[in-house]
């Protein structure tokens, strides 16, 4: 057993990101397909340590602590980038984009339901492969697999959650670039010089040179830091209520608050190039430590019938994708990559999400539509809604 200290894990997971980024330069079907470099990197590693356990019997094993900081982090830039007079502007489209989201997670809940019954599984183990872990996130799982363990008698449920979790997290990364290319055929993308002078305030081009300042850079961490520790103190006294939320959701919403309070009562105006680089550093740190960190092998140990039902719910992702968001969300450049992150969110996780759209539009320009929606569905409304579903599904006789 080899044990890598949090500064020895963060070297390997800022090598993750180098190995990431040159695989997807050097290797054409990574490019042609879009695949975000550090999924690229994090695969890699992951199918190497893999193979070093079972070949030689070498296990290492990384330090994650600041996994979970590197996440909230991630959310509250998202958070101090909301402008919500730029969020009355797509008003109608977060609308819109939350009522497919939600035809996404009953489809879900019902081909996870569906197979588990046709295989003779209690009905339960397929709300867990369903929008518990797939849209939910790892967060959903071990809170509802809690909730499973007490009310059906299944000791493995929160196992078997983050297992689906950890599963769906690797496929929402590998399919949001093939099913953008797919999309991208005949649709008019924006001009050349649009991607080239794309705006480097924002998460759209993360390549994009930012000019900051020591002092900008202190402010806004100040601003992060503000945000992790009132969203935990959130999290902390709501905790049992009828508003229990996950902390990453805590840490979005004080962010939202935070800069348009500030902004309001004209007291400090956000830098957002300072953000942009904050954000985009924690959001690349953090997939690749989750990615690096993957026990692929206890994938490889889900059952037949659980693997089945997650194929299935892959295809059905890719296909909704296709055939749903696309084509309600307008069938445009922005609408393909609209569908990309749904991808992302709807089987991983909304940093995910944000990872398969800069590897879009990084290549053929901005989305500035899909980047309003996206954080803001993925990452705060998507959970309410998903709670209701998963009730319903309950309430339905078959338990």
């Amino acid at each position: 057993m080899l044990e890598l200290n949090t500064f020895e894990t963060l070297v390997a997971a800022s090598l993750v990101l180098l190995v990431g980024r040159k695989l997807v330069a050097v290797t054409a079907p990574l490019r042609t397909f879009n695949i975000p470099e550090p999924v690229a990197g994090g695969l890699i590693v992951a199918l190497c340590l893999a193979l070093a356990r079972f070949v030689a019997d070498v296990q290492v094993k990384f330090d994650t602590s600041t996994q979970a900081p590197l996440m909230l982090a991630f959310f509250a830039s998202l958070g101090l980038s909301a402008n919500l007079a730029s969020l009355k502007q797509g008003g109608k489209s977060i609308g819109v984009f939350l009522v497919v989201v939600a035809g996404l997670l009953v489809l879900q809940n019902g081909i996870g339901v569906g197979l588990a019954s046709a295989m003779g599984l209690n009905p339960a183990v397929g709300l867990l492969a369903g929008s518990i872990s797939l849209s939910g996130g790892h967060g959903t799982s071990a809170a509802w697999g809690q909730t499973f363990t007490e009310q059906f008698g299944m000791s493995y449920a929160t196992e078997l959650g983050v297992a689906c979790a950890t599963f769906g997290l690797v496929l929402g990364g590998l399919i949001g670039g093939p099913v953008a290319r797919y999309l991208l055929r005949n649709v008019s993308r924006p001009a050349a010089e649009s991607a080239a002078n794309a705006d480097p305030l924002n998460f759209e081009n993360p390549q994009a040179v930012r000019l900051i300042t020591a002092s900008a850079l202190i402010e806004t961490l100040a601003l992060i830091l503000v945000c992790l520790t009132a969203g935990h103190a959130l999290a902390a006294a709501f905790k049992g209520s009828w508003l229990e939320l996950p902390t990453f959701v805590w840490v979005l919403f004080v962010g939202v608050l935070l800069r348009n309070g500030l902004a309001l009562l004209g007291w400090y105006k956000v830098f957002d190039r300072a953000l942009s680089v904050l954000g985009n550093v924690s959001l690349s740190m953090f997939l690749a430590m989750a990615l690096m960190s993957l026990r692929l092998w206890e994938l490889a140990a889900l059952a037949l019938p659980m693997l089945l039902i997650l194929a299935a719910q892959t295809a059905a992702m890719a296909g909704y994708a296709v055939f749903v968001t696309f084509r309600v969300m307008g069938r445009t450049y922005d609408a393909a990559v609209l569908a990309a992150g749904h991808c992302g969110f709807g089987l991983g996780a909304t940093p995910t999400a944000i990872a398969n759209m800069q590897a879009i539009t990084d290549r053929f320009g901005p989305s500035h539509l899909a980047f309003l929606i996206v954080p803001m569905v993925g990452a705060f409304f998507i959970d309410i809604v998903n709670a209701v579903v998963i009730k319903l599904f309950l309430s339905l006789p078959v338990y």
